[in-house]
């Protein structure tokens, strides 16, 4: 009993805690002063590079030890991708509003350039954790980067065709332009599909870190499916009578206003 607590319950518990904390030093930076937005976009950089560091590093150790640096340092390396979006310094070439009554391919082209260059921005760290683990024993940081990368984009696509629940208080002032947007609908019809394959992914992972052969694969697998099961939760706060400003009330130093662009395992 006690093993499985151990085996299972120390990736799940941390998988938790680097998304709820990571998600919440974000918003705390994004809502400071636009002053101190340098030095926080370079202590994330560090972090990222250690990240980096530590998934090179890992990619040979097929342990538990390097399945949880493998996570930690994909986490990392999310996080920065995520500041840099938040803090306003990789968003895409478009920075203003969208016109009322705009709709069709043409909104969602313009939907596009807000985030192009974050986009392309993830499509490189992809690459670049792909090829540090490519042909090597431990590809943990590559299946979650494929995790959060997954998530994050059918979270955007959601909340682009409407959600419930757009959470203004995510969204820092000086992003405000994104509220253009988002819509408020009670259902859109990405949204069951979402939960579907995200349900199905989950399970099939849980299903294998049960299975699970080696302490190795045990963490790995349980990492995995920790993260898409928060990917899981984070759909249905979209469309739930629920609000998940309280998970990260502790971040709130002013009021904010915009809308709803969600941040790791899943964001917009």
């Amino acid at each position: 009993m006690v093993s499985g607590l151990v085996q299972y319950g120390m990736p799940a518990t941390l998988a938790m805690f680097l998304w709820w904390f990571g998600t919440g030093a974000v918003l705390c930076a994004a809502r400071g002063r636009q002053s101190t937005f340098p030095v926080a976009m370079a202590s994330a950089t560090a972090l990222a590079a250690a990240g980096l560091g530590g998934i090179a590093w890992s990619a040979g150790s097929a342990t538990t030890g390097g399945a949880y640096t493998a996570f930690i340092g994909t986490m990392l390396v999310w996080a920065w991708l995520e500041a840099t979006f938040y803090l306003g310094y990789v968003t895409g070439p478009r920075r203003h509003a969208c016109h009322h009554g705009c709709s069709g391919l043409r909104h969602f082209g313009h939907a596009l350039g807000v985030s192009l260059y974050h986009e392309l921005a993830i499509v490189g760290a992809v690459a670049i954790v792909a090829a540090l683990t490519w042909h090597a024993p431990n590809r943990l940081a590559l299946w979650t980067m494929l995790v959060l990368w997954t998530m994050h984009e059918s979270a955007r696509l959601n909340v682009f065709l409407g959600v419930r629940n757009v959470s203004e208080e995510f969204v820092p002032a000086h992003m405000a332009f994104l509220r253009s947007f988002l819509r408020r609908r009670p259902m859109n019809p990405l949204f069951p599909v979402s939960i579907a394959l995200a349900g199905v992914a989950g399970i099939a992972l849980i299903r294998n870190a049960a299975v699970a052969g080696t302490p190795f694969e045990t963490a790995s697998a349980t990492f995995l499916a920790a993260m898409t099961t928060i990917g899981f939760a984070e759909h249905w706060f979209l469309f739930l009578p629920i609000s998940a400003e309280t998970l990260w009330s502790w971040t709130a130093r002013r009021p904010l206003r915009g809308d709803v662009a969600r941040t790791l395992g899943g964001h917009a």
